[in-house]
């Protein structure tokens, strides 16, 4: 059987025994709406498990026809995920980022992108410094490095998470204690965290080593 291109499908041939074009393309559609009600994406394995196919390949020969769907590395997902398709600069330090699962430094990410299975992988470590700055989707949680807001870490300066570390807290803190706070939310040295205690007129000592807000 052929499919005929059209918007949503490939040009494909099909083994006549899986159905006429017209069932082949429902098959695709079908995986496509799995995919999409997901939310994210799948495995071919995930796939296979979800929809009832004689192999995963089968499953992967299906989604390759659909134009809704890209792939990258062993993952499917819909074209406009940026995780399975990403376009630009930003969508590629996005992949990274989740790929890795772990805050990295911009020079990281760079190297990365350069080693990944990205089309046009030459790109520079300064604009991808300068996308890590203006996208929203990225924190500067230290020097050089940055984490995915989704995973919680704060944003702003340190002296800002101290405030927000008291805040929470609602009662003076040891600075051992607020350095533990601060630190499951930013990687920045320990030193760094005692002399904004020490230095910025919002925080006031109040007891040996026990810090909390000024009022």
């Amino acid at each position: 059987s052929v499919i005929n291109e059209t918007d949503n499908y490939h040009i494909s041939v099909g083994i006549a025994e899986y159905g006429d074009e017209k069932k082949i393309r429902s098959a695709v559609d079908t995986i496509v709406k799995t995919i999409k009600a997901n939310k994210e994406p799948l495995t071919i394995e995930q796939l296979h498990d979800k929809l009832n196919y004689e192999h995963p390949k089968h499953v992967e020969a299906l989604a390759s026809v659909s134009k809704h769907l890209a792939h990258l590395k062993d993952v499917w997902g819909l074209t406009k995920w940026p995780t399975v398709n990403p376009k630009n600069i930003r969508d590629k330090i996005f992949v990274i980022l989740s790929e890795n699962g772990k805050p990295l430094h911009f020079s990281e990410i760079a190297e990365a992108i350069k080693d990944s299975d990205f089309n046009r992988k030459d790109v520079t470590t300064q604009a991808i410094h300068n996308e890590l700055i203006k996208d929203k989707r990225f924190v500067l949680i230290g020097r050089g490095i940055y984490a995915l807001d989704s995973w919680g870490y704060s944003k702003g300066t340190v002296a800002d998470t101290i405030s927000g570390v008291l805040k929470d807290a609602r009662e003076p803190l040891h600075r051992d204690e607020i350095v533990r706070r601060v630190l499951k939310s930013r990687q920045v040295k320990e030193t760094t965290i005692l002399l904004n205690l020490q230095s910025k007129p919002q925080f006031k000592r109040v007891a040996k080593a026990t810090y909390s807000l000024a009022e």
